[in-house]
């Protein structure tokens, strides 16, 4: 059992049954009355967030997630295919758990996954990946400015806006948690 006062971001809660992922906590302590903890957290398995607080020094349980290094190899079906960059073994993670990672998942790419109980809870991606454009309409002459976007379509079939200069072929890196265009990749 731990308390609140090991309550840390990325801590993996049980709740209710259910497992939570803090995302931001801060402790708070007022001029008048007991302090408490402000958490925002994360259901792992539907994604849905929520705010809760707990009283200081509350007795709270902590869920044993394991967070382990993989490798993407493939999809198979609706399941996508992973090896542990450690011992070489492969696990098979269903869609539903990978989630939005696939719009930004190239083959050969190290994620992290998190484990409880042997079960994959979700699939963690680097905070940007290098992709290349296969496809986007060609700038027009004059259309330099800047401020000016185009959808483009990137390795995995998802669509992002880049600037209007940008060709086919061109390497970006993209942020893979609100899939903007971050800038050009020199080669």
């Amino acid at each position: 059992m731990a308390t609140t006062n090991d309550i840390k971001n990325g801590t993996v809660l049980k709740l209710e049954g259910n497992l939570w992922s803090v995302i931001e906590f801060q402790h708070v302590k007022p001029g008048k009355g007991g302090a408490f903890v402000r958490t925002k957290m994360k259901n792992v398995t539907s994604g849905k967030i929520i705010d809760k607080t707990f009283n200081a020094g509350m007795k709270i349980e902590t869920a044993n997630v394991d967070r382990r290094d993989y490798q993407y190899l493939y999809q198979d079906g609706d399941d996508f295919v992973f090896m542990d960059t450690s011992d070489y073994d492969q696990i098979t993670v269903p869609a539903a758990t990978v989630g939005d990672a696939v719009n930004f998942m190239l083959e050969n790419q190290n994620v992290t996954i998190a484990l409880h109980d042997g079960s994959p809870l979700y699939v963690d991606l680097p905070p940007s990946v290098e992709m290349t454009i296969v496809y986007t309409e060609p700038g027009l002459q004059g259309d330099r400015s800047t401020g000016g976007t185009k959808p483009a379509k990137v390795d995995t079939g998802y669509e992002i806006q880049v600037p209007l200069f940008l060709d086919q072929g061109t390497r970006v890196k993209v942020d893979t948690r609100t899939g903007d265009y971050l800038g050009r990749v020199k080669e």
